[in-house]
């Protein structure tokens, strides 16, 4: 796994132990799961908005945004990038029509 994701996905967890006053992600997981659902979808519309204008420098913090928070939404439900990794090695080999039926038989 990446060493800056492994990093991250820590420090996230460390945040769950602080106020919600003296951290942002900490306000986070005290306001819910759908607040950070919120925030996701409004950090997906904003990298949307960057890639469609072009903007390279744009799509890439928009995009680390958009991480980010999909980062906090892993951690608030247990669950780490390394899941994620490990299921996009899975995924490795198939076409993405094999990936989708076998998903759609679990």
């Amino acid at each position: 796994m990446s060493d800056v994701l492994q990093q991250l996905a820590e420090v996230l967890e460390q945040r769950k132990q602080q106020s919600p006053d003296q951290s942002y992600v900490a306000s986070l997981y005290a306001k819910g799961l759908d607040h950070i659902l919120k925030k996701i979808g409004e950090e997906a519309t904003e990298t949307v908005i960057a890639a469609k204008d072009g903007d390279k420098e744009r799509i890439v913090c928009e995009t680390a945004d958009l991480w980010f928070h999909c980062m906090v939404m892993l951690a608030d439900q247990g669950l780490g990038p390394q899941q994620v990794l490990d299921e996009l090695q899975r995924r490795f080999g198939l076409s993405g029509l094999q990936e989708k039926a076998q998903r759609q038989s679990r």
